[in-house]
């Protein structure tokens, strides 16, 4: 049976749907993930791939990990203001409506370091 060729495509994406075709393995033909279209190997012609694998350093991954653990601790997003009482300049805040809805809503500033909860009234 012919399979009908929906429109003309670059060789890495399938002829059929239109989707970005897997790298070639040992076996003589590519399955597209989408279609399920089998295509043979030798219809990629000398077509070559090349890719690089990049690893993070040491150094990154325990700056990361130590932000990630500076967000876990903290109760909101993160802004830049100064603490009054350490002079940190990170705080998080969370904003709530504690009184009634026609007035202002209340923001809570909770430093990263001391966790010194500074509180601001919105009128």
């Amino acid at each position: 049976m012919k399979v009908k060729v929906m429109f003309n495509v670059h060789t890495g994406f399938c002829a059929n749907c239109g989707s970005v075709l897997p790298q070639i393995d040992v076996s003589n033909f590519v399955k597209c993930y989408s279609c399920k279209k089998r295509i043979n190997v030798e219809d990629f012609g000398k077509m070559k791939s090349k890719y690089t694998i990049y690893f993070n350093s040491i150094e990154n991954i325990n700056i990361e990990k130590k932000n990630k653990n500076k967000a876990q601790n903290s109760s909101g997003p993160i802004i830049e203001k100064l603490c009054k009482k350490c002079g940190h300049n990170q705080m998080s805040y969370a904003a709530l409506q504690l009184r009634s809805a026609d007035e202002g809503q209340t923001v809570f500033y909770t430093c990263l370091n001391c966790k010194y909860v500074l509180f601001i009234f919105f009128i």
